[in-house]
């Protein structure tokens, strides 16, 4: 049975904007037979467990993003089927000075989102993690 996708942002609530990218979407629904896929909270750790891109938000958007997209890859998905992100950043500020970045991976269709900053992550120069669920 095919999926249907259907993203809205509809009249009446808020449609994010920043920088000129519409940065989520307010609803996303699936219909039809599905697989869910949940990815852990994805951080900047390298393979050996260093942390990558110290001090360099925008390094560690694009390496845990990269790493969702392995994930999901994994699993026969992309990150057209991702429905919803939660992102954890240290400073959303500096977060909000990418958006171009999520625009990139997360952005065609748009995906359900939640951001939240935090006063600290899992490991100390961690400055962002995203958690990703997805519906194929």
């Amino acid at each position: 049975m095919a999926t249907k996708r259907t993203t809205l942002n509809p009249k009446g609530l808020n449609v994010r904007k920043r920088d000129g990218f519409t940065t989520m979407a307010q609803v996303v629904a699936i219909e039809g037979g599905t697989r869910h896929i949940f990815l852990s909270g994805q951080v900047p750790r390298g393979e050996a467990g260093e942390c990558v891109g110290v001090g360099d938000m925008r390094a560690q958007i694009i390496y845990v993003s990269e790493c969702i997209r392995i994930g999901l890859e994994s699993v026969g998905a992309t990150f057209a089927d991702i429905s919803k992100t939660v992102t954890y950043v240290t400073d959303m500020e500096e977060y909000l000075k990418h958006a171009d970045l999520r625009a990139k991976y997360f952005g065609n269709p748009l995906c359900t989102s939640t951001t939240v900053q935090v006063s600290r992550l899992a490991h100390k120069d961690f400055m962002v993690e995203i958690d990703v669920q997805a519906i194929v």
